[in-house]
């Protein structure tokens, strides 16, 4: 059971990864079509050559329209598609200058705990995006400028939160279970202790 839900989160990275990487990329395209057209747009291609300015912003240079609206649900997708894999590797960054002290059964319990409110947290989170969504479904709003459904990036958030949730459920699960039986389930974490 820990490699499926280590390989759905490895997936969800890596796609998560992959949506990030085109958002980048459509971001630096964005921002090479606004300055450019700002230049063409400029006194000096104004004045040097306007023929060969006046052809070029012809072609449509220009920022990517709508480019804030994909990058705001892109992101929060990305966000998302990354906490799987955060938590089954135990990956989040932790501050623990007087935890690392304690007996073993003792940083077991504490680190359970965390574990079981991260997952609760994460499905209040999951819940809380389909209620958005429904909501955003039944009012029909879209975004300014693409004016597609506000609803898409909920959608593709609720579908990488419940991902999380589920992956965190059975962190927590695995984690009391560790404890009670006195037996490693989830092998190879590594904290990122600060």
């Amino acid at each position: 059971m820990h490699l499926f839900f280590l390989r759905v989160s490895q997936a969800m990275a890596i796609l998560g990864g992959g949506v990030l990487l085109g958002v980048i990329a459509m971001v630096c395209a964005s921002i090479a079509g606004r300055t450019l057209n700002a230049f063409l747009n400029g006194d000096m291609m104004q004045t040097l050559a306007p023929g060969v300015s006046e052809a070029l912003l012809a072609t449509g240079i220009g920022p990517i329209n709508g480019d804030y609206e994909i990058l705001e649900a892109a992101i929060a997708f990305v966000v998302f598609a990354w906490l799987p894999f955060c938590q089954i590797t135990n990956g989040h960054a932790s501050v623990d200058l007087v935890v690392r002290h304690f007996p073993r059964l003792v940083r077991q319990v504490l680190g359970g705990l965390a574990d079981i409110a991260f997952a609760v947290v994460l499905v209040m989170i999951a819940w809380q995006l389909r209620e958005g969504m429904e909501s955003k479904m039944r009012s029909g709003q879209t975004t300014f400028l693409l004016q597609f459904p506000v609803w898409w990036a909920y959608g593709l958030s609720l579908v990488a939160a419940a991902i999380a949730a589920l992956v965190a459920v059975y962190v927590a699960v695995a984690r009391i279970f560790e404890m009670v039986a006195d037996r490693t389930i989830i092998t190879g974490v590594s904290g990122a202790d600060h």
